[in-house]
């Protein structure tokens, strides 16, 4: 078994559209590289975004020589277990896929937090669609 997710299952993919992940490989896996923990999958709001750029995290402004489109409501991006609960207390919070989300953020998250903010989220979003 690979890296665990907060449910205790193996970690799934977070996001590939736009590429997320620590090593860009689309999930939140983690390592000792990884200082900041960027470990849970969140389904980024106009809200979230917005209290990460005023806290100094602009998720929004693309920056290419980082490989990073910058982030628009509804993507799927690891962000730092840090600056969710920051959000979680400020009460900005973005939803969680907790299959996505690393077992390393409940370092920093409790399960409680993550799990009042826990969505599921098909992997294909095509299927949504009608």
């Amino acid at each position: 078994m690979g890296d665990r997710n907060v449910l205790g299952g193996e970690l799934e993919a977070c996001g590939n559209d736009p590429l997320t992940g620590f090593y860009r490989d689309g999930s939140c896996t983690s390592g000792p590289e990884d200082q900041g923990s960027h470990t849970i999958c969140a389904v980024v709001t106009a809200e979230f975004l917005a209290h990460q750029k005023r806290i100094g995290n602009d998720l929004s402004t693309p920056m290419p020589q980082y490989r990073f489109p910058g982030l628009v409501p509804g993507d799927r991006w690891c962000v730092t277990a840090a600056n969710w609960l920051r959000a979680f207390k400020d009460g900005v919070a973005a939803p969680v896929v907790m299959a996505s989300t690393h077992e390393r953020a409940l370092a920093i998250v409790p399960l409680d937090a993550l799990r009042q903010h826990s969505v599921d989220v098909p992997a294909d979003l095509s299927t949504l669609e009608e």
